[in-house]
């Protein structure tokens, strides 16, 4: 099947007339896997005491000052209680390897803004998570040769009798398939919402961008950069999602005419209270001007 995908993809662009052969540079850009086993580890290294700064700006504002979570996933903590009758399942606990906690901080992280992290800051917060979870010590210096070594606390416990993003270990889904009186027709629907079309723009545009060049500097229109600084992950124009609307934000600062430099410094810096519970995380990948351009168009109404 391997063998015969190039020509399966040559002919479809062929009889389509859509498509085109992926370079080596766009190839490479997303090429970025990690095996338990080390492989596909970058050269890099950073220490604990490293980390925790980068954690302290970028992280802490969704994970909690000591991974205890600020209603996302608690990365500290349940180390040894798997076994138990009252299982906490956190990054440190459930884990198996931990070139995993790598690999995922590498391609996810942070939510706001993924794959903007270097190398050296992947390792130092890796080894920041896994001294919070008291797996290294404070000195501890990661690099492609030594995290492989580390060995988690559920190395040889992997299961799959349990949810992921659940601290009690209930199952996210559970059945069986019954494979009778199966439907003859199969109809594909969508029950993405509406708020939800469109929320980060042409994805597919902006993913080869990013595995081919550089990022480009961010679209100018108001919608446009906050959909590309996932702003609309949690806001939506005139419904809330997470958090508040773009036009209640507008409508709770008319007429305020200091309200312009206390939201950019809020969007820059992430936090919580204003509008809630819910924290926002810090927009730390966005220049002064482009944050300022931001709260302008949402001060002005939205539009």
């Amino acid at each position: 099947m391997i063998a015969c995908a190039p020509i399966a993809s040559a002919t479809a662009a062929q009889q389509y007339g859509f498509g085109q052969p992926a370079t080596p540079v766009e190839i490479a850009g997303w090429d970025i896997d990690v095996r338990p086993d080390g492989t596909g580890l970058p050269s890099g290294r950073g220490s604990v005491a490293a980390g925790q700064n980068v954690y302290d700006d970028k992280c802490a504002s969704c994970h909690g000052t000591f991974g205890e979570s600020n209603s996302y996933l608690q990365i500290a903590g349940g180390v040894g209680t798997l076994g138990s009758d009252q299982p906490v399942r956190t990054t440190g606990s459930k884990l198996n390897y931990a070139t995993t906690l790598w690999d995922y901080i590498n391609r996810a992280m942070p939510f706001a803004a993924p794959k903007t992290l270097t190398p050296d800051e992947v390792y130092a917060l890796t080894a920041y998570v896994l001294n919070l979870n008291d797996i290294l010590p404070a000195d501890a210096v990661l690099d492609q040769y030594s995290l492989p070594l580390v060995k988690m606390p559920n190395r040889d416990g992997m299961t799959t009798a349990h949810g992921f993003m659940r601290r009690d270990g209930r199952a996210d889904t559970r059945n069986v398939a019954c494979m009778k009186n199966c439907a003859a027709e199969i109809r594909m629907t969508s029950e993405l919402p509406d708020y939800a079309r469109d929320q980060h723009g042409n994805v597919a545009q902006q993913s080869r961008a990013l595995a081919a060049a550089p990022a480009t500097a961010l679209p100018r229109s108001g919608l446009d950069m906050a959909r590309a600084s996932a702003c609309t992950t949690c806001h939506g124009v005139t419904e809330r999602i997470v958090g508040p609307a773009f036009r209640e934000i507008a409508e709770r600062y008319a007429g305020d005419g200091a309200a312009e430099p206390r939201l950019v410094a809020k969007v820059r810096s992430g936090g919580g209270g204003s509008w809630g519970s819910v924290p926002m995380p810090a927009q730390t990948q966005l220049q002064d001007t482009d944050a300022r351009a931001l709260v302008q168009w949402i001060l002005a109404g939205a539009k």
